[in-house]
């Protein structure tokens, strides 16, 4: 019997569950600084967390702010993004650029 393979993004949600995983997908895609990425990341993490209803109406708000503003404008606001990975039990981090 052939073994089902496990799609690429049933293994990233399973990878992200390790906030340590989730943590240096987050830096990857801000590296990438392209803010569709950023937004498709937030709701993998988001799925991986076991979906935004396991998640109080205040982070609900900035989930919705932050991803109407990428779709939106592509722009960034720095604090609701870090409200959120704060949230989400993650933080940015900055490290020295080879």
């Amino acid at each position: 019997m052939m073994r089902k393979s496990t799609s690429y993004h049933e293994k990233l949600i399973q990878d992200i569950q390790d906030p340590l995983e989730a943590a240096a997908y987050i830096e990857v895609v801000l590296e990438e600084g392209d803010p569709k990425m950023l937004s498709k990341a937030l709701k993998n993490i988001i799925e991986a967390q076991g979906g935004i209803d396991q998640f109080s109406t205040q982070v609900k708000e900035l989930y919705n702010q932050l991803d109407q503003m990428l779709s939106e404008k592509g722009e960034i606001e720095f604090y609701n993004l870090n409200s959120l990975l704060d949230a989400l039990g993650l933080q940015l981090a900055v490290t020295v650029k080879s």
